[in-house]
């Protein structure tokens, strides 16, 4: 039972790691029906920046303003990188074309920068691994029998707060509505007086934002940094937001939680290498059964 308990709570702070970097995938879809392959690459890039600040500012010298200052900086290069690509990838390409191609070549180009940015990734910080410092020393916090370490802990708070954020700023504020009137309908939302380019970098600054907290903290728990990092949890983010149900922030975040969980879980039984495996056939599983995920929903477009 001890172990099943710690492995819920790793488990949880893990899917959290995940569900931050899923909001961004799903944030994007909602407002532009668009798969931002290139999501992946910004964690990684954040994991990259991160890491040098907190390695300039004294890392396990300094731990909490070198971690706070690493990962207020990769969330602010994050946003502009996001803000960016946006705006000189996807932007020209909206309002082109009519039929099939009107979705497939942001996707083609989204593809292409994800690409370019690994290539760059490469060129400038080679495929050497980095390993981040230690922030939080080797304690534990104690649930009973079970041990949760404290970065695991700071993980979890930092992560659920995060999320709890997000949640008020797109429920609670004109920006989140402005983003939830642009995702039901662009053209209403403009003639409405909102500004849909803004709001839409804006989309994309914030997820790559989040992605940026995912990526420090994923790699002051588990990881190196190395320039193909961002395929493997972006990946599994991307998997969260579908089985979540894609555009769906709430759903993002639970399919987030449920895969970490799952993972961690099935690490305990004989099959503890294959976890990725049991994802996909979840995954599989979850859209036969409902094609919109667990809490999204089908709607029907006119075309």
């Amino acid at each position: 039972m001890d172990k099943v308990i710690g492995a819920l709570v790793t488990g949880l702070a893990q899917g959290a790691m995940i569900a931050l970097v899923a909001l961004g995938y799903s944030m994007v879809y909602g407002v532009l029906k668009l798969i931002n392959f290139a999501h992946s690459e910004v964690f990684m890039m954040a994991a990259y920046l991160g890491l040098f600040v907190i390695a300039a500012v004294g890392g396990a010298d300094h731990p909490i303003v070198a971690g706070v200052a690493g990962t207020i900086v990769a969330m602010a290069t994050a946003a502009l990188m996001g803000v960016i690509i946006e705006r000189t990838a996807y932007r020209p390409l909206r309002g082109r074309g009519r039929g099939p191609l009107v979705r497939v070549t942001p996707l083609v180009t989204a593809l292409g920068v994800s690409v370019l940015l690994q290539n760059l990734a490469q060129l400038l910080f080679t495929a050497k691994f980095r390993p981040y410092p230690s922030l939080f020393g080797t304690g534990a916090l104690h649930l009973g029998g079970a041990e949760m370490s404290y970065s695991r802990v700071a993980i979890l708070v930092v992560s659920l707060s995060v999320m709890a954020l997000l949640e008020f700023i797109v429920k609670r504020t004109w920006f989140g509505k402005a983003m939830r009137a642009l995702s039901s309908n662009e053209e209403a939302a403009r003639l409405m007086g909102i500004g849909t380019g803004r709001v839409i970098a804006t989309t994309f600054g914030l997820g790559s934002s989040l992605a940026a907290v995912g990526a420090v903290l994923y790699c002051l728990d588990q990881s190196q940094v190395y320039p193909m990092m961002g395929v493997v949890i972006g990946t599994r983010a991307f998997v969260a937001a579908v089985l979540g149900g894609i555009g769906n922030i709430t759903g993002a975040m639970l399919g987030g939680l449920l895969l970490g969980v799952l993972g961690e879980m099935v690490k305990l039984t004989n099959y503890s290498g294959g976890v990725d495996v049991l994802v996909f056939v979840v995954l599989i599983v979850v859209l036969l059964v409902k094609p919109a995920g667990l809490m999204g929903s089908v709607r029907v477009e006119k075309v």
